[in-house]
């Protein structure tokens, strides 16, 4: 396969510098982990300083709404992205857990955390799948990873998934909203919005069964699949 486009883009330290940030502030807690997983029944993981699923209200509805619901102890589920396990730790009880970065770095970190037989860790070129199988996938999730990806670099990882979802999965991708004054303000943030999106989602032939442009502050949701919704 050729080299994705826009290569230094992704090749950005960013998201290894934050991953350093939050270890440096949390080594202490990394040291302390089995400790906090008895007294306070969690785990302590890279990413939930930017928003606890257990805590922060809008990231405990797309914990329910878009995410618990599809892990069931049958499915095959894709994570790209997954930081140090922030939502990795709900999907844990799947049949089996893909896991895809474009960093080692950030897969040792997950590693670190979560490492069970159901587990496949997965270090891909950019925008590619590899390992995955064909039609394999039950559903995917992927959040605050694809609001850092330009519009041409999500274009091929939606190229890309057509393999891997079966007919019948589920999609959730969540992305930078620059329509929104927060995702504006985020230098951090790709250039996208949800017509964008949008229409990328189409132009590569799949339905929409859900858009989301409200519950986040900085960005939006989309949930989508290869075949229209019955009904």
């Amino acid at each position: 396969m050729n080299a994705p486009r826009h290569m230094p883009e992704l090749d950005t330290a960013l998201h290894l510098e934050m991953l350093r940030g939050g270890q440096r502030r949390h080594r202490l807690a990394a040291r302390m982990k089995q400790a906090v997983r008895l007294v306070l029944g969690t785990d302590v993981v890279y990413g939930v300083e930017w928003g606890d699923p257990e805590s922060v209200e809008p990231l405990r509805y797309v914990r329910q709404h878009f995410l618990r619901q599809y892990i069931t102890p049958e499915s095959t589920v894709l994570e790209i992205g997954p930081g140090g396990g922030r939502w990795t730790r709900y999907m844990l009880s799947a049949r089996q857990l893909y896991v895809v970065d474009y960093h080692q770095e950030m897969l040792l970190e997950l590693r670190s955390n979560f490492d069970r037989p159901n587990m496949t860790f997965i270090k891909n070129n950019g925008d590619d799948l590899p390992g995955v199988p064909d039609a394999s996938i039950d559903f995917l999730f992927s959040f605050g990873a694809f609001v850092h990806l330009d519009p041409e670099i999500i274009e091929g990882y939606l190229s890309n998934i057509q393999r891997v979802l079966k007919p019948t999965a589920t999609a959730v991708i969540h992305y930078s909203d620059k329509t929104k004054p927060l995702g504006k303000r985020n230098g951090g943030f790709s250039e996208n919005d949800p017509a964008t999106m949008r229409r990328l989602v189409l132009s590569h032939g799949y339905s929409i069964h859900e858009e989301d442009t409200g519950t986040m502050w900085h960005s939006s949701i989309i949930r989508f699949g290869l075949t229209p919704l019955a009904g």
